[in-house]
């Protein structure tokens, strides 16, 4: 019988399920774009084209990172949701973005957001997975401002610093 899996080794699972550049990039979309139907996360920057992104959606259901349910304001169309398992890789993104701000040619406006989260350090990170949970899952009430409008609002400022400059 032939195992489905290349190995037990935790990195090479989360690679298998997430290693292609889309998967992490719908759900970057979603949690810190807050992006949640199919023509926001269609919409990002990176120009993910239709099929992949239907084929893409389709898998992170199945692996149960995302749910699917019909959208409230048109049935015809639907609204993604993150699960625990997906929100749980927050601190993960945090990561990868300081990473990246640190060693690679990064944008300042694109990279604000990685290095406040890098600064905010797990009470950010905390605060933010909490309120991902009450989006996404319901789950207890949020603050405002919420870390995402904290992220945006220093993205805007660096966007209008460089805009001016």
């Amino acid at each position: 019988m032939r195992e489905t899996h290349r190995s037990g080794c935790p990195i090479n699972l989360t690679l298998e399920l997430l290693g292609d550049r889309w998967s992490l990039l719908i759900l970057r979309d979603m949690i810190f774009g807050g992006a949640r139907r199919y023509a926001e996360l269609l919409g990002g920057q990176e120009r993910i084209a239709s099929n992949i992104l239907a084929e893409r959606l389709r898998s992170l259901a199945e692996a149960g990172l995302i749910t699917r349910a019909g959208d409230p304001e048109d049935g015809r169309r639907a609204i993604y949701s993150l699960t625990e398992m997906a929100i749980e890789l927050l601190p993960a993104f945090a990561a990868i973005g300081a990473w990246g701000s640190r060693w690679l040619p990064v944008s300042e406006a694109l990279s604000i957001r990685a290095r406040l989260m890098d600064q905010g350090g797990v009470p950010l990170l905390e605060r933010f997975m909490a309120e991902l949970r009450q989006e996404h899952l319901g789950d207890g009430s949020v603050e405002r401002p919420t870390v995402r409008e904290e992220l945006e609002v220093a993205y805007r400022q660096v966007v209008a610093e460089a805009a001016r400059a």
